[in-house]
């Protein structure tokens, strides 16, 4: 019943950590049948069922197994199933991340006034946003179902509700309001939101393509042997340093730096004495400067 290539590894690290208070032998088996029916799900929902509750039966306390069950019972259609499965799923664990699901379930057991009493039983601000906008989905869907459709749209009057960008959750929604609107008989609306239901769905799956698109560059090893090596680098050097004299001899010689101007002020001439004119008149009259320095003869009578 198990292909042999399933593993344990090929369920999510979370929900092996779940399976520890197993034996070894029991959670590698109940590991593999999750495995499968995650695999399954979408192809073959009875079969994946099926993997689901043989890890039901040998791990029944288990909230990741009781979840598992759950979800395959609602793709099949088994809601009554899905309901208590999900209860106990909440019960074990204390969470609420199928909840939605749960309020939906109500609705396939013909319950929706129960739908919106669970739903409404949640505090919303504790969930997160993509269990959030599952549930408002939900409760929509419960007040169509009761013929509240202007109720409906309100439900799904939400801060998520953005028609300029698109998230994981929002060709969901968008649809979900075209269908209400739809109802309502606002037929332009309705097929605004559904439009945008598509952009957003394809804009979406072009990201998480490219996010999954990796670029492999093949490089081919060659193996050199010594000979190669040496004709390579013959001097057994690094083959940069002719390449940087090359470099060097043709670059650009740095221009000479231009002589500063000086910014010294040569000093001005001191002037001459009476002395030295008295000097220079005698030397053009041609008198000795000897008999210049004699004594005058009155002055030493």
């Amino acid at each position: 019943m198990l292909p042999a290539d399933v593993t344990p590894q090929d369920l999510a690290s979370a929900a092996r950590n779940e399976l520890k208070t197993l034996s070894k032998e029991n959670a590698e088996q109940v590991a593999r049948h999750l495995a499968m029916a995650a695999r399954l799900i979408d192809d073959d929902p009875q079969l994946a069922h099926q993997h689901a509750l043989a890890a039901s039966r040998s791990a029944g306390r288990i909230a990741v197994v009781r979840e598992t069950v759950a979800i395959t019972a609602y793709a099949i259609g088994d809601f009554a199933l899905a309901v208590r499965e999900l209860r106990t799923f909440r019960r074990i664990s204390g969470r609420d991340d199928q909840i939605a699901l749960l309020v939906d379930s109500e609705r396939g057991v013909g319950r929706p006034d129960r739908a919106l009493e669970v739903g409404r039983a949640v505090d919303r601000t504790a969930l997160p946003v993509e269990v959030r906008v599952e549930l408002a989905i939900a409760m929509s869907g419960a007040r169509l179902d009761l013929g509240e459709n202007e109720r409906a749209l309100q439900e799904l009057d939400i801060p998520e509700l953005d028609p300029d960008r698109a998230f994981s959750w929002s060709p969901g929604l968008f649809a979900a309001r075209a269908a209400v609107l739809e109802e309502l008989g606002r037929l332009d609306e309705a097929a605004q939101w559904q439009r945008r239901a598509e952009i957003a769905e394809d804009v979406i799956g072009a990201r998480d393509a490219d996010s999954e698109t990796l670029l492999i560059e093949e490089i081919d090893e060659v193996e050199l042997d010594d000979d190669e090596i040496d004709d390579l680098d013959p001097d057994g050097e690094d083959a940069v340093a002719p390449a940087a004299a090359e470099s060097e001899s043709d670059a650009e010689p740095e221009p000479e730096p231009e002589p500063e101007l000086a910014t010294e002020i040569a000093p001005e001439p001191a002037p001459a004495s009476v002395q030295d004119e008295v000097d220079e008149i005698l030397a053009e009259a041609g008198i000795d400067d000897a008999a210049g320095d004699a004594p005058d003869a009155e002055s030493t009578r």
